[in-house]
């Protein structure tokens, strides 16, 4: 027997800027400093969070269109509950436990979520790491025509407007997406002169109290703030896209009497009438709007190898790498709909991995033919390209862990995640504090095959 002794392969060290301090940003950093990068994160708020730090204080006045908005990156209310169970939502060697004396319930409240990110930034040991009340305005390269990209980083320190320019090996892009609000385009939307908004900045109902109020978009976000503004409004009018609704809208409709559906609005009147695509018509006060987030980079300067097109941020291999500027600039956190946080983890170490030279891409020639496939695929499912980065897809996480080894997902983290949607179709006002999931849970230990069934579903 020959006996081979192979050089272990020298981690390459490298400067990276993380922006963001949120989920994404915070899980990339802790992998950056594992593998030996020296690290720095720039955080436009005064803490740790991103969306998931409350900011109560978010407008001057009340008139869309009419007013001087306080810019916040937050989009998190008042009242706003996590929608998956909190056993599903932690990195996979932190898990997202209970604590005693915080919010102990199965589908906390948003605090406790940004608790658990303290805690996780405090146990790795990543507070050092981050500049705090600082905005990241501009990153572009340093050197465009070298094989080895490097980038120049313009930031601004909030409160003195101090502003710093440094060159990093590598650019991590965690800023999040659900900051730059998605407006709908209705006719008279500029002339009609009472008051709008956008979900972004709405807190709490009591603005709304004794109001008429039409919520248009019937999303997660739609669906509980019109549950909430019923409390307190005259009444509620859902514009909904489809009025095929799931039946736990439906319960809430038949329960509160001031809480009505309608179809999408055609027009809205000077004098304060909102006319519905199906000729009904009511005069409100305000109209909030749950129409979602675009993707907005607007301090990146990738002389176009990045663009966002119709919310397309691209072309992005696995939603993560520029086929053309890659190791050294990627991105953490686009894609939606999948078990977030610990897809953000297995984004993080392969970006970490790549950079430190313990592993590779395929070629950019690779890179791109494989986009262009997914593309099409997209395409011949019938998926609009503004919806590109919703994965709703197990075994997609699955299949990026395999780039890096990463553990695919538990099957007890699927079960879980499954039925609480489940729940939430048939029982929306209740499924938070209301579960029945043990069998599930057992059903699951013992036939690895009952995940694809519920799934399914």
């Amino acid at each position: 027997m020959v006996l081979v002794i192979t050089e272990p392969i020298k981690s390459q060290s490298k400067t990276v800027c993380v922006i963001g301090a949120g989920p994404s940003g915070l899980v990339s950093a802790r992998e950056l400093k594992k593998e030996g990068h020296k690290v720095v994160v720039m955080e436009q708020n005064n803490d740790v969070g991103g969306q998931w730090l409350y900011l109560p204080n978010v407008e001057e006045e009340d008139t869309l269109g009419k007013t001087k908005i306080l810019k916040v990156h937050s989009s998190v209310y008042s009242s706003l509950r996590l929608a998956s169970p909190r056993e599903t939502m932690g990195f996979s060697d932190f898990p997202f436990t209970a604590k005693e004396g915080r919010d102990s319930r199965r589908f906390p409240g948003h605090e406790e979520l940004w608790l658990y990110l303290k805690d996780f930034c405090q146990v790795f040991g990543l507070r050092d790491m981050i500049r705090f009340n600082v905005r990241v305005e501009f990153v572009g390269m340093v050197n465009e025509d070298d094989d080895v990209k490097r980038w120049m980083v313009k930031s601004v320190e909030k409160e003195s407007g101090e502003v710093m320019e440094e060159v990093f090996d590598a650019v991590v892009v965690a800023s999040g997406h659900y900051s730059y609000p998605r407006l709908p385009s209705i006719k008279g939307m500029n002339l009609w002169k009472r008051k709008q908004l956008h979900s972004h900045i709405y807190r709490v109902p009591d603005p709304f109290r004794d109001e008429v109020v039409v919520v248009v978009g019937s999303s997660m976000s739609g669906q509980d703030i019109s549950i909430e503004l019923v409390k307190v409004a005259k009444e509620v009018h859902l514009s909904a896209k489809s009025l095929e609704i799931p039946p736990g809208l439906t319960k809430v409709i038949e329960k509160h009497q001031n809480l009505h559906l309608h179809p999408q609005i055609e027009s809205l009147e000077e004098d304060g009438r909102v006319i519905f695509d199906d000729g009904s018509c009511i005069v409100a006060d305000t109209i909030l709007y749950c129409t979602g987030y675009d993707y907005k980079l607007p301090f990146l300067e990738s002389k176009g190898r990045v663009e966002i097109d119709d919310n397309r941020v691209g072309p992005l291999f696995e939603h993560t790498f520029s086929p053309y500027l890659s190791p050294s600039l990627s991105f953490v956190g686009i894609p939606r709909k999948l078990i977030g946080f610990p897809f953000f983890e297995s984004q993080a170490k392969w970006i970490a991995k790549l950079l430190s030279g313990k592993t590779s891409l395929p070629s950019s020639d690779q890179m791109m033919q494989s986009i262009s496939e997914f593309y099409l695929s997209r395409e011949a499912d019938g998926i609009p390209k503004r919806n590109t980065h919703d994965i709703a897809d197990f075994n997609y996480s699955d299949k990026y862990a395999d780039y890096i080894g990463f553990p695919h997902l538990e099957e007890w983290r699927k079960v879980l995640c499954v039925s609480a949607i489940v729940n939430s179709i048939e029982n929306l006002e209740t499924y938070r504090d209301s579960w029945d999931d043990d069998d599930l849970l057992q059903k699951t230990l013992q036939d690895p095959y009952f995940t694809q069934e519920i799934a399914s579903v």
